[in-house]
């Protein structure tokens, strides 16, 4: 059982910036590829980045990429979404997630490819 809390999340004007943070339990981290997803009011829960085991590779969502960065931290058993550029369609919940099989190849890009999920925390972009 793997458990992830969210934090870093609120009101940012456009052209603003945030960090987010998810902390995970468990003693396994760095077997886990990471991810973080986001949720808007009568949206999907759709997908924005994922970082494999080592942190060494990266992939993202069309919409972010060359604003958002995802990283992690091993020894902290935590990963990491700095969100730079916000617009207002970026407000959403944001949730952490944990891809518990491990593979790269193909990144995992769909929700059901993930087993465990932070609470999430919300971000709001105002214009």
């Amino acid at each position: 059982q793997v458990q992830l809390v969210e934090s870093g999340g609120g009101l940012v004007q456009a052209g603003g910036s945030l960090r987010l943070s998810c902390a995970a339990s468990g003693r396994t981290f760095s077997s886990y590829a990471m991810a973080w997803f986001r949720q808007a009011p009568g949206k999907e829960r759709e997908f924005v980045a994922t970082i494999s085991r080592s942190g060494s590779s990266t992939y993202y969502a069309d919409s972010v990429k060359g604003r958002f960065t995802i990283s992690r931290d091993n020894a902290k058993n935590t990963v990491y979404l700095q969100m730079n550029s916000l617009k207002p369609g970026d407000t959403a919940v944001y949730y952490c997630a944990v891809n518990s099989g491990g593979g790269w190849v193909p990144p995992a890009v769909a929700k059901y490819e993930y087993d465990y999920w932070g609470q999430g925390t919300q971000v709001t972009v105002s214009s």
